[in-house]
């Protein structure tokens, strides 16, 4: 097999995302019989078909599925190179990602922000999503570092603690407990709770602060991918929930949620900046790590929880 190029990896993903010839030889100001050609000649080369050809479109075959995935991690090597080779010539510049735990939205934007301010002449770029879409994230290196609150253990990672992330049950204000101190555990057991979906950081501290007690399973009655969702079913009156503190910060200072004073409660946890193992830091990569172990405790939302 002779060498691959970067043209022909090029033109195997122009055609798989516009579907015809004609359409991804405009895309690569080519000719469509260059490109015709093209692709045959790297088909023969490699001995499988990379396309299916029907119905005057070409659609992937599982060997081009492969080699649009490949030429989607060198794209991202590439552009990971040339902000490392900026970032060499001009120590305030690059450009680095970072991965948001949707939990942690509600006070990164403003720990970003303060670092951009420092660091003007660098490109950031935010990916936010719940827990199983940071953890692919940093599976796949497509993030420089993230802002979670367990560090995946089916990744390989390096993680530091940079502040504490604090657990709640929280109930609509008028809600009978909210006049109560220190309840029990067990007393929340019938009450219906909405929860996190499976999988989810504030899923997982749900689970074990009630593991071993015989919760009501018709009560755990809503399960809700969103925190948003999650808040807005609460103030609803639908039922309370265990969740984080720093998501709720607003809406405690409004009087639209209330914090139940439990025994056991919060819960704290804590907040960690993680990177893949393999992946060297850039220097702006580099940069924003320092930082957020540096000033990112000073980002997280204050609020008041019951004193034990």
């Amino acid at each position: 097999m002779r060498r691959i190029t970067i043209k022909h990896l090029e033109t195997v993903v122009a055609v798989a995302e516009n579907g015809t010839i004609a359409a991804a030889a405009d895309v690569l100001n080519v000719t469509a019989a260059a490109l015709t050609s093209r692709i045959k000649l790297l088909e023969d080369d490699v001995g499988v078909a990379l396309f299916d050809r029907a119905g005057g479109r070409l659609r992937l075959t599982a060997a081009g599925q492969e080699v649009v995935n490949i030429a989607t991690r060198i794209d991202r090597l590439m552009a990971e190179l040339k902000a490392t080779l900026s970032a060499h010539k001009d120590k305030n510049s690059g450009r680095v990602t970072i991965g948001v735990a949707s939990t942690a939205k509600y006070f990164a934007p403003r720990l970003i922000a303060s670092f951009a301010r420092g660091h003007p002449r660098t490109e950031i770029a935010v990916t936010v999503g719940n827990r199983a879409t940071i953890v692919a994230a940093l599976r796949d290196q497509s993030v420089d570092l993230a802002l979670m609150g367990f560090p995946p253990a089916e990744v390989a990672c390096r993680s530091e603690v940079f502040g504490p992330h604090p657990q709640v049950i929280a109930a609509p204000p008028g809600h009978p407990m909210t006049k109560r101190v220190g309840l029990a555990r067990d007393e929340l057991r019938f009450e219906p709770f909405i929860v996190r979906e499976g999988g989810s950081g504030t899923r997982r501290n749900f689970d074990a602060f009630f593991e071993g007690l015989a919760m009501q399973p018709a009560r755990v009655h809503i399960e809700i991918g969103s925190n948003e969702t999650v808040k807005q079913a609460v103030m609803a009156g639908l039922g309370i929930t265990l969740i984080s503190a720093h998501t709720i910060e607003a809406e405690v200072e409004d009087g639209r949620i209330a914090i139940l004073d439990v025994i056991g409660m919060p819960v704290m946890r804590e907040w960690h900046v993680v990177r893949p193992a393999a992946r060297e830091p850039s220097p702006a990569a580099r940069a924003m790590w320092d930082f957020i172990l540096s000033d990112g405790r000073g980002f997280l939302p204050k609020i008041a929880l019951p004193v034990k």
